[in-house]
């Protein structure tokens, strides 16, 4: 019984630290549209937890970003699509880094650009954006933080850390 608390607990702390880290670093290299520090956050949460932690960690990091920095729903509907499949992709290739960054580009590149449309459209007042509006952006986005995030994720693997640190919090593979 004490494994299972402990391991939720060093969960919960790691989901804690990564929406801190995803909310502080978000700024950086952030234009409206294009936040490649939010898919490096993604990613990496991703490869050490899992889809549903890293949809969890997207969340979350949305919200605060909204209520505290003004940042449009573009925060959560740029983000949520490319953190869950990033997991996805991870566990169906059986720990392709590769695989990651790929479900980051395709759910936010692609689904989550075309999502925001309806949703800065109609529900935010903003006429002049179309059906792929955001794409451009958004592939830009997740490309650079996709790049960064894969970078250091095969640093942590050839460290010998990336397995220890799934080991740890229950997601190795």
């Amino acid at each position: 019984m004490r494994e299972v608390s402990g391991m939720r607990l060093k969960k919960m702390v790691m989901l804690a630290m990564f929406v801190a880290i995803g909310v502080v670093i978000s700024p950086i290299l952030r234009v409206e549209g294009c936040c490649p520090m939010q898919h490096v956050v993604n990613i990496v949460c991703s490869v050490f937890m899992g889809p549903w932690y890293s949809l969890l960690c997207a969340v979350l990091i949305g919200v605060i970003r909204m209520a505290c920095m003004g940042i449009p729903p573009l925060a959560l509907t740029g983000a949520v699509f490319g953190a869950f499949l990033s997991g996805v992709f991870y566990r169906i290739s059986k720990g392709s880094i590769f695989a990651a960054a790929g479900g980051e580009v395709f759910g936010t590149g692609i689904i989550g650009s075309i999502v925001s449309y309806p949703v800065m459209a109609f529900l935010m007042g903003r006429g002049e954006v179309t059906l792929f509006f955001y794409t451009p952006s958004f592939l830009a986005g997740t490309l650079m933080g996709g790049s960064i995030a894969v970078v250091f994720l095969f640093a942590l693997r050839r460290a010998g850390m990336l397995t220890k640190l799934q080991a740890q919090l229950g997601g190795a593979l």
